[in-house]
């Protein structure tokens, strides 16, 4: 089944845009060189959240999570020609790498990025957004959605990120597991919360797509 499901994504990959160039070397280079790769978003899901920014034409966004930098570059391609995307990492280590891929882009003019406590970042950050992308520590998720939430416009967009985490959320009643535990209590939150629409895409590790009624 396996074997199905990798040659089902490389068909994909085969029949949609290439990769760009810089996010290519971004991709290889995170491979290559920094801990947890699988945490970068990677063409397929770059692609979809670069397809999802144009969709929705962001005038502002905010991302919880940078990582290296992958997914920031792909939802600022969305954003309109005034847009700007706010990024906040609280690992510093991996600043040269992020800073290193944004400027090779024509985006980096559109992308500012804090490190830091998204907590305390976002509050002082003073704008209203028409697009979230969390994908930062698991076991804060439901913490960061209630933040958030208030700076996020009406008719607005939330996307979470990892939100299956490798299927652990439907292996027990009560994860005990900070992590899985960190996105079961988000993922249970979120389906009685009648503020908002949702929906999980079974794509990667699970991404739910939240729209603020």
């Amino acid at each position: 089944m396996s074997d199905f499901f990798f040659n089902i994504e490389e068909y994909i990959l085969n029949h949609s845009d290439a990769e760009d160039p810089v996010l290519a070397k971004l991709n290889r280079e995170t491979n290559l060189k920094v801990l947890r790769p699988r945490m970068l978003s990677g063409h397929l899901q770059g692609k979809i959240l670069e397809m999802l920014s144009k969709m929705i034409q962001p005038e502002r966004i905010l991302e919880l999570g940078t990582y290296t930098g992958y997914s920031a570059i792909c939802l600022a391609k969305g954003l309109k020609e005034n847009g700007i995307l706010h990024t906040i990492e609280i690992n510093d280590e991996l600043e040269d790498i992020i800073t290193k891929y944004i400027s090779k882009t024509e985006l980096k003019k559109k992308i500012n990025t804090h490190f830091g406590d998204a907590r305390t970042i976002i509050p002082e950050l003073n704008e209203k957004f028409d697009l979230v992308f969390i994908d930062a520590d698991k076991r804060e998720y439901l913490e960061y959605y209630n933040l958030v939430f208030d700076f996020v416009k009406p008719g607005g967009f939330i996307f979470a990120d990892n939100v299956l985490w490798s299927g652990k959320v439907i292996e027990l009643d009560e994860p005990d597991d900070e992590y899985t535990k960190g996105i079961f209590d988000f993922n249970k939150f979120l389906k009685n919360d009648e503020r908002v629409e949702k929906v999980i895409l079974p794509l990667r590790d699970g991404l739910t797509l939240i729209r603020k009624k």
